[in-house]
């Protein structure tokens, strides 16, 4: 009997000591597939977390040995990745847009009519607004006219956004509330007019023009958009979000939403060209905060393809004579570089067309050398001239991709560029191999919010439906790991956010994500069925799936 007393308490001082020699975590996921996207693309089982770090990683028998927690999570094989982050969007449009009409699955200019019709019905206003309607999918692919849409709303001012955000279809009511007459414009690449009559279709800077002239949201109201576009996020295990262009007072609303933890998204905030936002941060210099960087400023030197306003080398195939629109200087670009050099600001410009992106290369190198580290970057780079793309790695001058754009675009685009100028347009691989890595997105609300959707395109270079059978441009591709890298590691290393996000590794931000399937493994058919089981931010699950 006091054998048997003396080797039980023997026992429990042994695994009393055990215990004391782990370290207590705040969580464990044990029996996991973890791809930690770290610089080995090591896979490990389990991780232990801390104050909203990553504390280790390893297999279970490391973990279990090194670490006790009270919450352990067995995921049964489940697949764990970094959290998400969308290298380029618009979270505050995304967020704003859901007090409009979504206009994306129009079929016809008529449908729109109904759509608009049924959403003014059910949410009455002074300003009627809708966005997401795209011409390439109707019957009759042209830019339509006001005409039914003065009839259906005589006074209320209605502003109907196309899905690029690059040209708008306005009222008359809108128009006379603009003040603009055909006289007044200063391009007329920007304004579509009939026998010296405004049809109602701008676009670039008259289109931002009008969407500007729709009241902003404010106050409770702007929170409450915010956090549904958050909770969006998190659903689709996106973790961060590099926003591609916010003014002060925005910028402001999500800091405080931030500080009060009512805001969990990290938000990298490129910032609108304002005098208020050149003299109130860059001048100021970088801030870091723990969801909030504030570093870098977007220009746009073009318009999109789809609109026809993408800056062309060689004319519109379908459209000759037509070379698109420079929205600005090489010389104005050139003075802003300037200001962002001197304060250590990144430069994010968007340039689609071969035209404005040889414009934006020729004008950061006249600044970049070749072994810097400003990553400064071209967003979109859709098309590029075969003489330019070596400059990319020349200057390490960054191309930001979303690779949905690839397949939501390639049904028409060849119209817009003809046989042999396609062959250079999407080219995301070549682009990658310029520098070894490439940062990806969605640029939504344009495409779709998920990643994992940004995930198949990259690798299977086709749309949901499996279209074309053998990918468009396939050639283009990218890996499995490397699509993954984009939307991680890669997508962080483009906001400077690499050494606390993107990767699961010790000491950094336990931001990640939990699927129902293995995407770096099941069918590439699969891919576009998985689904976000949990999302993690800081350690924090801000997603459950019900």
């Amino acid at each position: 009997m006091l054998q048997k007393l003396v080797f039980t308490f023997l026992t429990i001082m042994v695994l009393g000591a055990c215990d004391r020699d782990r370290t207590s975590a705040d969580l464990i996921l044990r029996n996991a597939v973890i791809y930690t996207a770290d610089s080995g693309f090591t896979i490990y089982t389990a991780m232990a977390i801390q104050n909203g770090k990553i504390m280790g990683v390893g297999d279970d028998k490391f973990i279990l040995e090194n670490y006790s927690s009270d919450s352990v999570i067995d995921l049964q094989g489940q697949a764990v990745f970094p959290g998400f982050i969308d290298a380029h969007c618009h979270f505050y449009g995304y967020a704003n847009m859901k007090r409009f009409a979504d206009l994306s699955k129009a079929s016809s200019y008529n449908n729109m009519l109904e759509i608009i019709q049924e959403h003014n019905n059910l949410y009455p206003d002074l300003w009627i607004v809708g966005r997401g309607w795209d011409q390439n999918k109707w019957p009759v692919k042209v830019f339509p006219d006001n005409e039914e849409l003065n009839k259906l709303f005589p006074e209320n001012p209605v502003v109907l956004v196309r899905v690029d955000g690059h040209a708008v279809l306005v009222n008359e009511a809108a128009i006379i509330l603009s003040g603009l007459t055909p006289d007044s414009i200063s391009d007329a690449k920007m304004a579509i007019l009939n026998n010296g009559k405004f049809t109602g279709v701008f676009l670039e800077s008259y289109a931002d023009y009008f969407r500007n002239l729709v009241p902003a949201p404010e106050g409770d109201q702007l929170t409450d958009l915010l956090l549904k576009a958050a909770d969006d996020c998190h659903e689709a295990g996106l973790t961060m979000v590099a926003d591609a262009g916010l003014d002060a007072e925005i910028i402001d609303h999500i800091d405080d939403l931030q500080d009060d933890s009512k805001l969990k998204m990290a938000i990298y905030a490129m910032l609108n060209p304002t005098e208020e936002n050149i003299n109130r941060f860059v001048k100021s210099g970088i801030v870091v905060k723990p969801k909030l960087s504030i570093r870098s400023i977007k220009f746009y030197a073009d318009g999109a393809l789809g609109s026809r306003g993408a800056c062309l080398l060689d004319p519109y195939t379908d459209q000759p004579g037509n070379y698109g629109i420079l929205t600005m200087s090489a010389d104005e670009l050139g003075r802003y570089c300037v200001i962002a050099y001197d304060n250590g600001y990144q430069i994010n410009t968007h340039a689609i067309g071969d035209s404005a992106v040889r414009m934006v290369l020729n004008v950061y190198s006249n600044y970049l050398l070749p072994d810097n580290d400003l990553r400064w970057r071209i967003e979109h780079a859709q098309i590029v001239h075969p003489d330019d793309f070596n400059l990319f790695g020349e200057f390490k001058i960054v191309p930001s991709i979303q690779a949905t754009h690839a397949t939501s675009d390639m049904r028409w685009a060849g119209n817009r560029l003809g046989k042999e100028r396609i062959k250079n347009a999407y080219a995301y691989r070549k682009l990658m191999l310029q520098n070894g890595w490439i940062p990806n997105g969605t640029d939504f609300p344009i495409e779709g919010i998920s990643p994992i959707h940004t995930f198949y395109a990259t690798i299977s270079r086709k749309d949901h439906k499996g279209y074309p059978s053998k990918g468009f441009q396939k050639e283009n591709a990218l890996t499995r790991e490397e699509a993954l890298r984009s939307v991680t590691i890669w997508a962080a290393k483009s906001c400077f956010e690499e050494n606390r996000r993107g990767s699961l590794e010790p000491g950094k931000n336990a931001d990640f994500v939990i699927l129902d399937r293995d995407i770096m493994v099941i069918p590439e058919r699969e891919i576009p069925l998985a689904k976000v089981m949990r999302t993690y931010i800081d350690g924090e699950a801000v997603y459950i799936q019900n």
